[in-house]
């Protein structure tokens, strides 16, 4: 996979599906997921569509460029930001979500590719948001996946879902890999796929383990805050895709982000979590190339 310079002392991995004569796709991963969490079957299928698909790893993750020099404990920032102290809790984190939505531009810059499609789920459709507001002349249209708008109120995670996001990972890999089954808590009910799971948490390990990255990502997308009256003048074509089934990003995130976004079209997917299982695969390309078109 190459990796390319897009900023001073900021490098990107990425790969790429498909005839790069067709319209780019740009796939913005979300929060502490390597470009594998965007399978690559999933990948080379849009491109089979028609589409130029490029997969990259966020900074601070897999093989792109990490943050070594500014270790940020997490436990700490919270109870900072907790207290009030922004300005203590700002210096904690080298980046912002608007310094990630560089590196995706960056990256595209670095291909050539002046305009593209830009897709993404999590806190990587936070990023593709970022990336919209700051740049529309650059995104032909917004898909923002299992997402929300940076508003506190919208988009909460059930109390079953922040205890198993905010659990330790074990270090050593078959306990990395076990523990991947307790991300079924968000997952589809009727699709959930533990085997999935573990496979990507090994093949995810294997690669690149990094969870030091995890706590700056974590603080970059807090202390970004609400996009919400920037959404409310953005002209972009928007897609907003929510899983009836997600208990991370509770279904609210997308429905205020459709909302605000004049125009937007809002795919609300039953027996969908905050996943992409297999079986729902039709449902979603069909969107992003309808979309996309």
């Amino acid at each position: 996979m190459p990796n390319v310079v897009v900023s001073p002392g900021v490098s990107i991995a990425y790969e790429s599906f498909g005839d790069p004569g067709h319209p780019p796709v740009l796939l913005v991963m979300g929060l502490g997921a390597q470009m594998l969490a965007w399978h690559e079957d999933f990948c080379r299928t849009l491109a089979d569509r028609g589409r130029y698909v490029i997969r990259y790893d966020n900074r601070d993750c897999g093989l792109s460029t990490t943050f070594d020099e500014h270790p940020v404990d997490t436990g700490e920032f919270f109870a900072t930001v907790g207290a009030g102290d922004i300005p203590a809790a700002l210096a904690m984190v080298p980046y912002r979500l608007r310094d990630m939505a560089d590196d995706g531009l960056g990256l595209l810059t670095a291909l050539g590719i002046e305009r593209t499609h830009v897709v993404g789920t999590s806190m990587g459709g936070m990023i593709a948001q970022t990336m919209a507001l700051s740049s529309p002349e650059r995104v032909l249209t917004l898909t923002s996946m299992m997402s929300s708008t940076g508003e506190s109120e919208y988009g909460r995670s059930s109390p079953e879902a922040q205890a198993a996001v905010s659990a330790p990972k074990p270090t050593d890999r078959e306990g990395y890999v076990t523990a991947a089954e307790n991300e079924l808590v968000w997952a589809s009910r009727r699709y959930g796929d533990a085997t999935a799971l573990r496979e990507l948490a090994a093949a995810s390990y294997d690669r690149s383990f990094y969870p030091a990255g995890i706590g700056r990502q974590l603080g970059a997308m807090v202390l970004s805050g609400s996009r919400a009256d920037a959404l409310r003048e953005l002209r972009v074509p928007t897609l907003v895709i929510h899983g009836l089934d997600d208990t991370l990003i509770a279904p609210s995130g997308g429905r205020r982000t459709a909302e605000l976004v004049p125009g937007a079209e809002l795919l609300l997917i039953p027996d969908m979590g905050h996943d992409r299982p297999r079986e729902l695969w039709p449902v979603l390309v069909d969107a992003l190339v309808s979309h996309t078109g």
